[in-house]
């Protein structure tokens, strides 16, 4: 069997052992995310939070991935990528479950920093060390788009998840208690599973033949190759990278207008509307599902030709359009459209997103490079929520926090397109596996 039939014959086994554990546990790690949007509702009201407390809660959890993301990564690559996300997920679960016991706006910020603290990381291993050991670049756009569907089933299943929660009392826990304690618990139990069932490398495994083994080495081999060939980078050289800060400066002003939105929507949702939790909850499935379509579809297009580019700043201008049309719309039916809009605008791009970095970076330099860009851009995750709630306090309504969240979700959509169209491994994302006859595919959107 050439190349190609090995690698099409192990690419089920591959997402069942690989995609499917890092899927499961990005569902849990947005689910104890979002569940602080969701305890809002009444957690807020039971403490005394006000908006700008909360939207500083909410987003503080980031200082934690920019203090701990980069080490926390290089750790994983010299180390063990599986037992390194099994700590990850054992120490963030644990802190979770503590938010339950919350009194005071002190431990409420203590609390959300140490959950960050603890996830720190996390994506960075899975897009960096895991999957490019696994999926070759041609994959690569379909496998993180679809391990990262597991943002949307976490908001599909989490909103209903989370408001039935909010009706539970148990020895004297109210809703919002039981919501963060259950949600904890279970990625503190999943951090037990995932280290037997995750690999580190195609040589460790026994689901794989010896030459799915082979074939799977070789690519990676010849990946590292041609990008050291066109540049061999340290870790420090990619840290510094004019492209690599770039990339950082548009996450940070995507994830502004991201959390912005996934944070504060059901809340602002409430207040134009006037619907109850339950309804909110179970609305919100509707724009998560379409932007989970949308997600799948952008993935496989962008894996079909090649292009990234327009695969992740055409979302964030649909983004920008939803999110700054909100903001002067009253009407709860075409409120709740441009939600939809806007999920779709903040989510679809992301898979394609994180396959830019390990297009022209590998081994420490790729570690680096992806947390050093997902810990500055996630700095937007403290922005937008306190913004929000900063300019709620002082304007006495969100218009003008969606307006700025919408300008920041276009300024990163039009910096996206000033990226480099041609990168080292542009020829292998339109070739078949093995390197053989190049299938049709264009960078020319």
């Amino acid at each position: 069997m050439n190349g190609t039939g090995i690698l099409n014959g192990s690419l089920v086994k591959k997402y069942v052992n690989i995609i499917l554990p890092l899927f499961i546990g990005s569902v849990l790690a947005y689910l104890d995310r979002l569940n602080i949007a969701y305890a809002a509702l009444t957690m807020n009201q039971d403490l005394g939070f006000t908006a700008k407390v909360f939207g500083m809660g909410a987003g503080i959890l980031f200082w934690g991935y920019v203090l701990f993301e980069v080490p926390g990564t290089l750790i994983a690559h010299k180390w063990s990528p599986r037992k390194w996300i099994a700590r990850i997920m054992i120490t963030w679960g644990l802190s979770c479950a503590l938010m339950a016991f919350i009194q005071n706006e002190m431990q409420f910020y203590i609390l959300r920093f140490l959950i960050g603290a603890a996830e720190a990381s996390f994506y960075p291993v899975c897009y960096a060390v895991v999957i490019p050991r696994w999926f070759n670049v041609r994959e690569r756009p379909t496998a993180i788009s679809i391990m990262l569907t597991s943002l949307l089933v976490s908001n599909i299943i989490g909103s209903p998840l989370a408001e039935m929660l909010l009706d539970l009392s148990w020895m004297g826990l109210k809703g919002w208690q039981m919501l963060f304690l259950i949600e904890g618990g279970i990625a503190f139990l999943f951090g037990f599973i995932i280290p037997f069932w995750l690999a580190d490398w195609p040589k460790d495994v026994r689901w794989l033949s010896e030459d799915e083994k082979k074939v799977l080495a070789e690519q990676y081999e010849r990946e590292d190759q041609i990008k050291s060939s066109a540049k061999n980078y340290t870790v420090w050289e990619a840290l510094r990278d004019k492209e690599v800060l770039k990339l950082c400066l548009i996450y940070f002003m995507w994830i502004t207008g991201f959390w912005g939105f996934g944070f504060w929507m059901p809340t602002i949702l409430k207040s134009v509307s006037g619907w109850s939790n339950a309804s909110i909850g179970w609305l919100i499935v509707i724009p998560m599902t379409l932007a989970l379509i949308g997600f799948i579809v952008n993935g496989i297009s962008s894996s079909r030709t090649g292009e990234k580019r327009w695969h992740v700043a055409l979302p964030m201008f649909i983004g920008a359009i939803g999110m700054g049309w909100g903001s002067v719309v009253t009407h709860p039916i075409l409120s709740f459209v441009l939600v939809c809009i806007t999920a779709i605008g903040v989510y679809v791009g992301m898979g394609v997103w994180w396959t830019y970095p390990t297009s022209f970076l590998s081994g420490a330099a790729a570690a680096g490079a992806v947390s050093l860009i997902n810990s500055v851009g996630n700095l937007g995750g403290w922005t937008g929520p306190y913004l929000v709630g900063f300019l709620k306090d002082l304007t006495g309504t969100f218009t003008w926090a969606y307006l700025y969240l919408a300008f920041s979700l276009a300024a990163a959509g039009l910096l996206i397109l000033t990226l480099r169209k041609k990168l080292p491994t542009d020829h292998m994302a339109v070739h078949s596996p093995d390197g053989s006859e190049p299938k049709t595919g264009t960078d020319q959107l």
